[in-house]
């Protein structure tokens, strides 16, 4: 385990500008004119799930944003962790509160300030680092890993429930846990 936190210890600073990375993206779910940038959110992921070596990394379209899906088998006999989370953000306004610009991540006291970075992309972004570590380090994961992040979380989940029957068998899992 030690390898595992001194691999993530020693990337911090580039860690910090792959967050700042993700949360420069205005994945505002509830504003239609942001449909682009939460579809170009769910991308940023996928395609992060994929260089991380998750496997069957793919996006399934809803009604609404997309389902972003990745898995890890490759622990035959350990436990499956179904991981939730999700990549759409709250709108901004009254931006005029904002100490710095929501979408510009700024670093004030040792603290990460930008919109997203608490509620979830922050939570998601560290998932993906420990998965990353524990990766590159010992070449596989302790336990079998699935993970969906959605786009609606903050406008109520509306297609949720219907992905979540659709692929209930995909989904399968002995602990869901949602960030």
């Amino acid at each position: 385990m030690n390898a595992v936190i001194d691999f993530i210890n020693t990337r911090r600073d580039q860690y910090v500008d792959q967050l700042k990375t993700l949360l420069a993206i205005p994945s505002i779910s509830a504003l239609p004119e942001h449909a682009g940038d939460v579809r170009q959110c769910a991308e940023w992921c996928a395609g992060e799930m994929g260089r991380i070596g998750l496997e069957n990394v793919r996006l399934f379209e809803t009604p609404g944003h997309p389902v972003v899906y990745g898995d890890w088998l490759g622990a035959p006999g350990a436990p499956t962790i179904l991981f939730y989370g999700h990549y759409d953000v709250q709108p901004v306004d009254p931006v005029e509160l904002w100490v710095s610009p929501p979408f510009e991540a700024t670093v004030r006291d040792g603290e990460l300030y930008a919109r997203g970075a608490a509620d979830d992309k922050g939570q998601v972004f560290m998932h993906f680092k420990a998965i990353e570590a524990h990766m590159k380090q010992n070449g596989r994961l302790p336990v079998n890993m699935k993970i969906i992040l959605e786009g609606e979380e903050e406008v109520g989940s509306e297609n949720l429930d219907a992905f979540v029957r659709e692929h209930r068998t995909e989904l399968a899992a002995d602990v869901v846990v949602i960030s």
